[in-house]
């Protein structure tokens, strides 16, 4: 997936500048499921607007520099709907943690703790900003069809960061009771 369907699905809600699409979208609804920085979303803004799929208009403002505001065009519409309906393959996995773990065992088990406590935390405050988002629960009878969608992903993503801790916990159980390597194996 890119990040032009991400804007061009944010675009069919309302049309908005490039900094709202930071500010009021990625910033504070949609950086739990896909972060963008101004500079990759202005790049993608470019994009779009030479395929055709949105359109830029300048709004001029005399006491502030002019806004450029973009609208999704019937042409990006199209593409969207037929994203929308289009199985995509699973992500490429790249853990590096795991990759760390994988060669751990040159590590003291100190280290390897101290290495999995740092993602526990990083998971644990991951875990409380997805639980902090206001979206009715799912059996909510007056959520609306959009709130029950982003819902069901919120729901997703609680679940995998619970399920990523519940493992840390149990790595770091399992590595406090390891016989540690000979001392002339270890790293740190």
């Amino acid at each position: 997936m890119s990040l032009a369907y991400v804007i061009l699905g944010l675009l069919q809600q309302q049309e908005m500048t490039g900094y709202d699409l930071k500010t009021s979208c990625f910033d504070q609804c949609i950086a739990h499921l896909w972060p963008a920085d101004q500079a990759q979303i202005y790049r993608t803004l470019d994009k779009l607007v030479e395929q055709g799929w949105i359109t830029c208009t300048i709004e001029i403002q005399h006491d502030r520099p002019n806004r450029k505001v973009y609208t999704v065009t019937e042409l990006g519409k199209a593409e969207f709907a037929q994203w929308l309906g289009t199985h995509q393959p699973l992500p490429t996995l790249r853990e590096p943690l795991l990759v760390q773990l994988h060669f751990a065992d040159q590590l003291s088990n100190e280290a390897i703790i101290h290495l999995l406590e740092q993602q526990l935390g990083a998971r644990s405050r991951k875990l409380a900003e997805c639980e902090i988002i206001d979206l009715p629960s799912l059996g909510d009878e007056s959520a609306n069809r959009e709130q029950v969608m982003q819902r069901l992903v919120l729901e997703l993503l609680i679940r995998r960061e619970q399920t990523y801790i519940n493992w840390l916990k149990t790595a770091i159980k399992v590595i406090a009771h390891q016989k540690p390597y000979p001392s002339h194996y270890q790293i740190l």
